[in-house]
């Protein structure tokens, strides 16, 4: 990259503000409980149509970064995580927040996410494009095998029943299948309405299924804890904590990538691990759920390196990993965007801008998340009703923007009404994500596949990278299966176990 270039980039392109703006709306949505960076994310979906595709992905891709930081402020100042992953936060953060350090943790947690975003950033460069270069050789069969890899992890993304991820996948690849045929181009379940001719949109399953649904469910819960704004000036660690907390932020950093680029992990369990791993090869074992600021150190740097390493699989590969990247992988599909082994080769200059509005983003932490802190504390402590019908209208207002169809508004709120039926029946949203993203991949490719062999179905096995991964998403698929059974064993036998001891 030369100099004029870079001097185009950061100055006569929107980048730079974009990726501002998407880590100041990261922490804001962050902050407040309750709003992932998922729903953060999808709550700006239907403002990034019209925009130039460099800056729509940046400002996507920021608002992870500043989401996944944003979550500890809550964490630290109210015991409420803001985002999953600050839960591992809240153990020491809120302590160190009763012995009147609420700044320094606030400090420790923002110079982590400093850390862990460098960090998850230069293993994103150093790590796609070679990635993606193996998936250059690939054919209809390959994209197809892809395709069964990316639904092969709804067996680690189920949750607690394999068979409630596999309704959930199904629902999903239903979606997918409304529209016209990939082939034939017949109609297939659009029931005579011309408004699904083109299929049902991912931003309006997305949407629907995270926003609206979470609004839904916060409606019935009790208001969140008040922040005192008194206590909550932000301190940057002094020299002796840095030099104490950089071997738990290196713990954290390594399991931030190897979580990262694992499908179905996240920032949650990389959070969880780090802080668990920090506290085994800590030499202050003691006093970790008492205030140690090595366990802030490590959960925050290990999510904050989730937000960029999640992207390596989902670019080299188009294999959404986490609920963020799904939404993310959205945001590129609405921009005509295919991320995988072409993206590198027919929007190189979009991956480039990616990278350097990522680097912005990691600045922009800094500044922006010393000056939100008032502002977020302010939001925090507002009524929750307020903040919750303005989302409502944030909803309605981006997605009736898009095309002004009252028809996807309903589409929109009926995903809504369906992610609450999810929600109560504990069913996993990724999985549907997952279907409804990947369905018309598998669907298309395979049929492409069988029409270039003369429907000769060994056309999957002899293509070696097809074999290759099909054989991976087998081994995935009996990981999960063998994982699963393993789990109802070992719930009969604790069951079984109270029984004897109740006789």
């Amino acid at each position: 990259m030369d100099f004029q270039t870079l001097w185009d980039m950061t100055f006569t392109t929107p980048l730079v503000p974009a990726a501002i703006l998407g880590v100041a709306w990261g922490i804001v949505g962050g902050a407040l409980p309750g709003i992932s960076p998922s729903i953060t994310m999808a709550l700006l979906l239907p403002f990034t149509y019209g925009m130039h595709s460099s800056s729509a992905v940046v400002l996507l891709a920021s608002t992870y970064f500043g989401a996944e930081y944003g979550g500890s402020i809550p964490a630290i100042l109210i015991r409420t995580p803001g985002t999953n992953a600050a839960a591992a936060t809240v153990i020491d953060g809120y302590a160190m927040k009763q012995q009147g350090k609420a700044g320094e943790a606030l400090g420790i947690s923002l110079y982590s996410g400093v850390i862990g975003g460098t960090f998850g950033l230069i293993m994103l460069v150093l790590l796609t494009e070679p990635l993606s270069r193996i998936a250059l050789a690939f054919k209809p069969s390959s994209y197809f095998a892809l395709g069964m890899l990316g639904l092969s992890v709804i067996g680690s993304l189920a949750g607690e029943s394999l068979i409630k991820g596999l309704i959930a996948a199904v629902l999903g690849l239903m979606i997918a299948a409304i529209g016209t045929d990939p082939v034939t181009g017949l109609n297939r379940f659009t029931f005579g309405s011309p408004e699904l001719l083109s299929g049902i949109a991912p931003i309006l399953v997305l949407v629907g299924l995270y926003a609206v649904s979470e609004l839904m469910t916060s409606a019935s819960e009790p208001p969140w804890e008040k922040a005192d704004a008194g206590t909550a000036r932000l301190k940057f660690p002094s020299p002796a904590t840095w030099k104490r907390i950089w071997p738990a932020q290196a713990i954290g950093a390594v399991v931030g990538l190897i979580e990262g680029c694992t499908p179905g992990a996240g920032g949650t369990v990389a959070a969880f691990l780090s802080y668990n791993e920090a506290r085994r090869w800590s030499r202050r074992k003691e006093e970790f759920g008492h205030g140690s600021p090595e366990g802030i150190a490590a959960p925050e740097t290990a999510n904050t390196a989730v937000s960029k390493t999640a992207l390596i699989p989902m670019l080299s590969l188009g294999i959404p990993g986490t609920n963020s990247t799904a939404v993310l992988l959205g945001g590129f599909l609405i921009q005509n965007l295919i991320p995988g082994p072409m993206l590198f080769v027919q929007h190189a200059d979009i991956v480039r801008d990616l990278y350097f509005g990522l680097g912005v983003s990691i600045v922009a932490l800094i500044l922006v998340g010393y000056l939100f802190m008032p502002p977020c504390i302010w939001m925090v402590n507002r009524p929750k009703s307020y903040l919750m019908a303005f989302i409502f209208a944030l909803v309605v207002s981006g997605v009736y923007a898009i095309e002004t169809s009252l028809f996807q508004v309903g589409i929109v709120l009926a995903f809504g009404g369906l992610g609450y039926a999810m929600r109560y029946f504990r069913l996993p949203f990724l999985p549907m994500v997952l279907g409804v993203v990947l369905g018309f991949l598998v669907e298309s490719n395979f049929r492409r596949a069988l029409v270039l062999s003369d429907g000769d179905y060994m056309t999957f096995l002899r293509d070696p990278i097809s074999a290759g991964l099909l054989g991976v998403a087998f081994l995935f698929l009996a990981g999960s299966l063998l994982r699963h059974v393993g789990e109802l064993r070992r719930h009969g036998r604790t069951r079984q176990k109270s029984e004897q001891e109740k006789a």
